[in-house]
């Protein structure tokens, strides 16, 4: 009797992914992870997978804004540790988050007056709102130091005038500030106010990196005592971007809810956030914890100050 042939398996041959060139088999290529199937969705498909992963009721945006709302230093411990899959990345998160915020400050606010006592505040406003910023009585005005060997004073009418160096450059500033001071009180909050609005997006980029700094030098050491307390700039930063995204959304909920009661309740929730959020990252007793974050938020306010006071100056040039 003669043996049978032995029956060998045929295997499908292996499909090419038109992205990398790699052979792979399966539904998604194993080298660069993009799916093989190369046919076009339909329109209820393409909106689906558009959406569904971000705006689901399970899916990663809403996880995202939960954690980040009501467990603080919740999403930074998880990226630290490698748990990333589940929430949307720290970058990702600060710049939509931003974005949303000055989208709700052109839907929400009005334009205030920026600078005055309360007579002019109930004049412009019509109501009795304070003004922003506030000079007492007796006052003339305050200095604005952000070019050395140049003090622009911004008087009570809100008038600007340099003094310093007589320079080509501070003759044109002089030009820009008499076409300024020649607007009403009004017209002057509103063009700082659309100016603030405009480049503080710039400003936000500049000020979340600078918080990470101060983070990472109020924490350097070795770290014995505290190995897995974040040391590398890198780490700060994640810190930082999920900071930063709490309190654009906090302003956002503020914004859209006109609720002093609300907006008092998201004020005491920031200030104990802040703290939790340290304790569980950076670890630590309290005490120490505390001088640091005294330290890091004075220079922190001082930096913001700087920053809004070049908002107002480049509000006033580039208009």
């Amino acid at each position: 009797m003669r043996p049978e042939p032995a029956v060998t398996e045929v295997v499908a041959p292996a499909s090419i992914c038109r992205n990398c060139g790699a052979a792979t088999s399966r539904n998604y290529c194993a080298a660069c992870g993009q799916e093989t199937r190369v046919q076009l969705p339909t329109a209820r498909v393409f909106l689906r997978e558009a959406t569904g992963r971000y705006v689901a009721l399970d899916g990663r945006l809403w996880r995202t804004l939960a954690a980040l709302l009501f467990r603080p230093g919740f999403l930074t411990r998880e990226y630290l540790v490698g748990r990333r899959r589940r929430y949307i990345r720290p970058a990702r998160l600060f710049l939509v988050l931003a974005l949303a915020l000055f989208a709700a400050i052109r839907i929400f606010a009005n334009a205030p007056v920026i600078i005055g006592d309360d007579a002019t505040a109930k004049t412009a406003m019509g109501s009795d709102e304070e003004p922003i910023v506030k000079f007492d009585e007796g006052e003339s005005g305050g200095d604005i130091n952000l070019i050395p060997g140049m003090v622009i004073h911004m008087d009570r009418g809100m008038n600007l005038k340099v003094f310093g160096a007589n320079t080509p450059w501070s003759r044109e500033l002089r030009k820009r500030f008499d076409h300024f001071n020649r607007l009403d009180r009004q017209e002057k909050s509103e063009q700082l106010f659309a100016g603030m609005v405009r480049y503080g997006p710039y400003a936000m980029f500049v000020l979340m990196p600078a918080f990470a700094m101060l983070q990472m030098m109020a924490y350097a050491g070795r770290g014995r005592r505290y190995p897995d307390r974040p040391r590398r700039y890198a780490e700060h930063l994640v810190f930082a971007s999920h900071t930063h995204a709490f309190l654009f959304f906090v302003c956002v909920l503020a914004l859209a809810i006109p609720s002093s009661a609300v907006r008092d309740a998201l004020a005491l929730w920031c200030l104990i956030y802040g703290a939790l959020a340290t304790k569980r990252v950076y670890r630590g007793r309290w005490i120490g914890l505390f001088a640091r974050a005294v330290l890091v938020g004075l220079a922190y306010l001082a930096l913001f100050a700087f920053v809004v006071a070049g908002l107002v100056f480049v509000a006033v040039l580039l208009h």
